[in-house]
């Protein structure tokens, strides 16, 4: 079956081979859908993780609360989590309306803004866990050479909410990596020998 015809501008128009490639197809958009869904759920969970936590210590009848905002980087974290949550979700309603409505004309404008916001997410996520991971590292072990004492042995409720948080954080970010690995092979297969062979829905 041909799509109708009137093709706007920076449009292809790509057709199925069979119904094997019609299955992979879908298979691909569900496993999207699937990662989306994972990366939203991870960030939230990381950005409420991080962002609630709190914890009070008294020392020398003298209370110290310890919470997310006195390291910036756990700022960072939650931050970018967030962002990446609600561009996960976003995208996920895309991805369930597209699957929805079948079979369209795939914009290459359109493919090549979702890799480069995806791109962007994902460096941006493994960004905040990298800061993250180092400012944990150094709340765990100090730093003897510059005289920064560890706090992990201190505030232990407040350090291990925390590292859940990161991991969470870091799962979030590997299913980005995956999921802009995906909007790279649907942007690029556009430009491919077999561009009017096969659908670039996406």
């Amino acid at each position: 079956m041909r799509p109708e015809v009137g093709v706007s501008p920076g449009t292809v128009p790509v057709y199925y081979g069979g119904g094997k490639l019609m299955a992979v197809e879908r298979r691909m958009k569900v496993a999207e859908v699937v990662l989306r869904c994972l990366s939203c759920a991870f960030g939230v969970i990381a950005a409420v993780l991080v962002g609630s936590d709190t914890q009070v210590r008294e020392f020398f009848s003298v209370e110290k609360k310890a919470k997310f905002t006195d390291m910036k980087a756990l700022v960072f974290l939650v931050v970018a989590n967030g962002i990446a949550a609600g561009y996960s979700l976003l995208m996920v309603v895309r991805s369930v309306v597209s699957m929805m409505k079948g079979s369209v004309l795939f914009n290459k404008a359109l493919a090549w803004a979702i890799f480069s916001c995806d791109q962007v997410v994902a460096y941006l996520t493994l960004a905040a866990v990298a800061a993250a991971a180092q400012a944990a590292e150094l709340s765990q072990f100090g730093q003897t050479e510059l005289q920064w004492m560890k706090v992990c042995n201190l505030y232990h409720k407040f350090c291990n909410q925390s590292g859940g948080g990161m991991v969470s954080a870091f799962l979030g970010s590997l299913c980005m990596v995956a999921v802009s690995s995906m909007s790279a092979f649907n942007l690029f297969r556009l430009y491919g020998k077999n561009k009017g062979k096969r659908s670039g829905n996406f």
